[in-house]
């Protein structure tokens, strides 16, 4: 089973003590490729020092969380612009807004999160976007840009099936975790209603840890309690949801 795990921050300081270990496991699991996204200035050399060490593996994105826009997001805007050719990046993001922790800077969230937009379509990269409490503000600026201009993935995707349904239609595919195995979570619908050929997989280690594991870290190994409730849900086996869903990720991040 070869899967690809979309979305993790292996980076963060919660892996320093074990990180080699908990990148081994995750291997040996099946978890051959890690997506990490970028958050802000702070953490990229965290970041890009992961990425070079385990270059086999780790592949950087680059881009500005919503939560770190500030009264100085214009300088981390401009740090993504000056650092966005000193290497391969897979991806933009993690960008997008969030109106969960504060909407203090709320107009200055879509500013950046339009930025990120016209990045990624000028350099024809997926956009990674999180969209919390906040999907039709992201569905109305995306809307912006023209159906299908810009295309990538919906991280975390928190919104009902319908939802999934619009955001398949814009040109995204929706990213599937651990709170798909969370008890009364909508996650399962909103796969169900996108479809298989319009899922990636990720954990957003250390964060969204599965069942049997909630509530403790989260890591690349547990990728596959996502598998196997993805194919109980679609009743198809695990090899067949790993199948598809790691072919969605190589076509989406142009994976080598």
């Amino acid at each position: 089973m070869h899967l690809v795990d979309t979305h993790n921050h292996i980076y963060l300081p919660e892996f320093d003590a074990d990180r080699d270990q908990v990148i081994d496991r995750g291997v040996a699991s099946g978890v051959a490729t890690l997506l990490l996204p970028g958050i802000d200035s702070s953490s990229f050399e965290a970041l890009t020092t992961v990425s070079d060490k385990y270059k086999d593996v780790c592949h950087p994105m680059i881009g500005l969380h919503p939560t770190s826009v500030k009264e100085n997001f214009r300088n981390e805007i401009d740090f993504v612009h000056d650092h966005f050719n000193d290497r391969r990046f897979y991806g933009i993001g993690e960008t997008g807004i969030d109106l969960y922790w504060d909407k203090t800077f709320l107009k200055e969230q879509v500013i950046s999160f339009n930025e990120h937009l016209l990045l990624a379509l000028k350099n024809e990269l997926p956009i990674v976007i999180h969209a919390r409490e906040s999907l039709q503000v992201i569905f109305d600026e995306v809307s912006r840009f023209g159906s299908g201009k810009v295309t990538g993935v919906f991280h975390a995707f928190s919104g009902n099936a319908e939802d999934a349904r619009k955001a398949v239609r814009m040109g995204f595919m929706i990213g599937i975790g651990g709170v798909v195995t969370f008890r009364n979570s909508k996650a399962g619908e909103a796969a169900l209603a996108a479809g298989l050929e319009n899922i990636v997989l990720e954990t957003d280690a250390p964060y969204l840890t599965p069942v049997p594991f909630r509530g403790k870290r989260n890591e690349s190994a547990y990728l596959t309690y996502v598998v196997n409730k993805l194919a109980e849900l679609f009743s198809k086996e695990p090899e067949e949801v790993a199948g598809i869903t790691t072919a969605n990720a190589i076509r989406l991040f142009k994976l080598d």
